[in-house]
């Protein structure tokens, strides 16, 4: 087979791929650019604009220097929290990237005692492949790289959206269509900053490493493995981190402030409100970014492990190799055009029109990222070609793995709109849980359940027939390309996922600010929807995270040389079963961790209110630095053992119980933990939203529960502070703790073939 095979030739694949990554870098700054013309410092508006500004000043009534001064004040505040924070995360982080690094090296280092000699390679073993002991060095150095990606994405959100959160209020004032626009460019500068970065880092990389590894294919992508681990790495650390602050401070601040003292959420006199702001945007921001770009590396990497000693790796055809990262470069092209269609081809005027406008995006980019896909598996791919399925070559035609990545694309569509149905106070779920409030926190604490538990269902049925399409099409190639599929569309799926802690800021700042009652509202719709939309994020990324599990699962069974995973066997069983308690252990160290982090911040915040004179009165002002202070340490502090449990596991596995135990564990913990990750998340996404509801009061239904302060509002915030740490600390973390163990046994692999498996060597 000749590389004539393929339409498009390397030389262009060498170009469009970093091209892309370019152009997803310069339009995500242009979008920076326009957020950035909205001023935050007090000047003389000049004398073209100066009549149609006033008039809106006049209509709102409010002197505008001082609240823009404030806001600035605030957004300054908030800025500094999250960014202390995080500088004090990544050095915590930073040891123990360095220490892992070591261990990458090691461990790979000693498969062949360290030698430097060549050795056979271990699918073709007529070919002669490069020493193990070079493996190891680039494998730790794209470990690193893909930790620096990982935490340089994470950081960039959080700037943008510090940046952003006055913005949006400001142009709040002139209307919901500006402050929608500013919120939701702000969310597009991280996702294209982070998929174009992502893409660009990991084909810079295998560039490079092709230099030394020239034709051993299979060594060079078994290296590039480690970005992925690296990415996921610390976006555990991120997202377990940032999870336990932002919902310390928040269940601080709402059992303190709302319901023992009555005053509304986002008070200025509420001491815990500031580290609450700051909690979003390291919490669903930093740590989301992070999410998301390590389910990308992975996938990006299993499916090109895969490829690697399948036909397209034998052959070297470069172009049919650079498949996944060819539909990466297609779907940030693709998501660019989608933006348009939200800041310039249609304008949102009305509160109405929020949440449709952010759902056609997801809509129009899958249906245009359709088109791609059928483009590049046109161009990109032979005819005819094989794929690697447990030891035997399996042969497949283009068209099928068009259909595994677009099968993959609309399972994510359908899994993000279940969660939607779900979550949004405009359907009958969430009104239902709203309703059952009447008699009280229990009833809504019963119904916010069931809603999670049911919400499961249609996920995991998309995730299930996307699972056997694309394994009877093209194996575990098939699976991978799926989970890319899915996130072919990250960009958008970043932006309307980032949009939401904008708006949640925005709100906040407008509550801080003191300004009038209907900028409150403006921000207050615009949140609701955000809350929507991140549920919708959280879907695709548990979804995502299932199928790239799956895919990495089936890379690591062909490195480990298993042939077939025999749940009869108790080896495998016994994996099985613990690997499906394991995120149950997870999840109760990440709950109880935001309970004793909670704890400290109540008494905190009603040491405030006892102790400071003036500070109910609003004449006194509370100390919002002890409280970020609190979260933080807090969160350093807790994030270690969670993060422990799932980096060690697979390394404890497989060096005491060997690959086949670890197989089972692996299987077990995607099981399980899919099921938590999108009921966990679901249950808290609905509480959120009824108690939303209620406070908004736009139907007859809702104004029959409230006004703030009434019984059913007290038992609706109660079911959302429950709900608090479900959907922002375990739930999410979940899918990177599925997806990490996958991951780290791919790299580990090796290691664990020769070595693994003590105990039952002694016996």
């Amino acid at each position: 087979m000749g590389t004539s095979t393929t339409i498009l030739p390397d030389l262009a694949t060498e170009i469009i791929i970093p091209v892309c990554a370019v152009v997803g870098i310069v339009f995500s700054l242009f979008q920076w650019f326009l957020v950035s013309k909205v001023k935050l410092s007090v000047d003389k508006p000049d004398a073209k604009n100066a009549f149609a500004e006033s008039l809106i000043e006049e209509e709102e009534g409010i002197n505008d220097h001082n609240v823009v001064q404030k806001c600035a004040e605030i957004q300054n505040a908030i800025s500094e929290g999250a960014t202390s924070f995080l500088f004090t995360e990544y050095q915590y982080v930073g040891v123990f990237m360095i220490a892992f690094a070591v261990l990458i090296f090691v461990f790979l280092g000693s498969v062949k005692g360290f030698s430097t000699s060549f050795q056979q390679c271990t699918y073709d073993t007529t070919k002669m492949c490069k020493p193990a002991l070079f493996t190891a060095v680039f494998s730790t150095v794209s470990f690193i790289l893909g930790a620096v990606t990982s935490v340089i994405s994470g950081f960039l959100g959080m700037k943008i959206a510090t940046y952003a959160n006055a913005r949006t209020t400001l142009e709040a004032r002139k209307g919901v269509g500006k402050a929608f626009i500013v919120a939701f460019r702000s969310g597009a500068v991280m996702g294209f900053l982070l998929a174009a970065n992502g893409l660009l880092v990991l084909f810079i990389t295998i560039n490079v490493f092709k230099i030394y590894y020239g034709d051993d294919w299979e060594g060079l992508f078994e290296a590039i493995t480690g970005y992925g681990l690296g990415g996921s790495s610390m976006a555990l650390f991120g997202r377990v981190g940032g999870g336990i602050y932002t919902k310390a401070a928040d269940v601080g601040a709402d059992l303190v402030g709302k319901v023992e003292r009555n005053i509304p959420e986002d008070d200025p006199r509420n001491p815990a409100v500031i580290a609450d702001n700051v909690g979003d945007n390291v919490g669903d921001i930093a740590g989301m970014g992070s999410d998301l770009f390590g389910s990308y590396a992975e996938s990006s990497c299993a499916a090109l492990v895969v490829a690697s000693i399948s036909s397209f790796g034998n052959t070297h055809d470069f172009t049919s190799m650079m498949y996944p990262l060819l539909i990466s470069s297609v779907g940030i092209l693709v998501c660019l055009l989608t933006t348009l269609f939200a800041t310039d081809f249609f304008e949102v005027k009305t509160v109405t029109e929020i949440e449709p406008a952010l759902k056609k995006q997801l809509i129009i980019s899958t249906v245009f990222m359709t088109i791609g896909i059928a483009l590049v598996s046109w161009i990109a791919l032979p005819y005819s070609f094989t794929i690697f399925n447990f030891g035997v070559q399996k042969e497949v035609k283009s068209w099928q793995l068009f259909l595994c990545v677009g099968v993959g694309l609309w399972a994510g569509l359908i899994i993000g709109f279940v969660t939607e149905y779900y979550t949004s106070n405009a359907y009958s779920p969430v009104q239902d849980v709203a309703d059952s409030c009447r008699t009280g926190a229990a009833t809504n604490v019963i119904f916010g359940l069931a809603l999670g538990y049911k919400s499961v269902i249609i996920p995991i049925f998309a995730i299930a027939i996307s699972i056997f399409v694309s394994f009877s099409f093209a194996a575990m190639y098939g699976i991978a390309v799926a989970a890319l599929g899915m996130l072919s569309t990250i960009a958008t799926g970043l932006a309307i996922d980032a949009y939401g802690p904008i708006s949640d800021n925005a709100g906040g700042i407008a509550e801080m600010a003191g300004m009038s009652h209907r900028i409150r509202e403006r921000t207050d719709a615009l949140d609701a929807a955000g809350n929507t939309t991140a549920a919708i994020g959280k879907g695709f990324a548990i979804g995502s995270a299932a199928l790239v599990s799956l895919a990495l699962f089936g890379a690591f069974v062909s490195r480990a040389e298993i042939t077939t995973v025999d749940v009869l066997t108790p080896k495998v069983f016994i994996g099985l079963i613990v690997g499906a308690m394991l995120p149950y252990w997870f999840s109760a160290m990440t709950m109880k961790s935001v309970g004793s982090a909670a704890l400290k911040m109540v008494e905190e915040v009603r040491r405030q209110f006892n102790t400071i004179p003036g500070l109910m009165e609003g004449t006194a002002k509370p100390d919002y630095a002890t409280c970020v202070k609190i979260s933080t340490d807090a969160s350093i502090k807790e994030m270690i053992p969670p993060g422990a449990l799932v980096m060690l596991t697979p390394l404890i596995v497989g060096i005491f119980f060997g690959v086949e135990t670890l197989s089972g564990v692996l299987a077990g913990s995607l099981v399980s933990g899919v099921q938590i990750a999108i009921s966990a998340s679901n249950t808290g996404g609905a509480w959120d939203n009824a108690k939303k509801y209620i406070e908004a009061g736009a139907s007859e239904h809702a104004r029959t529960l409230g006004p703030k302060g009434s019984d059913p509002h007290k038992a609706a915030v109660i079911g959302d502070t429950v709900g608090d740490p479900l959907k922002d600390t375990s739930g999410p973390s979940l899918n990177i703790l599925i997806k990490l163990m996958a991951v780290e046994s791919l790299v580990f692999a090796p290691f664990f073939a020769t070595h693994g498996g003590i105990l039952f060597k002694i016996l």
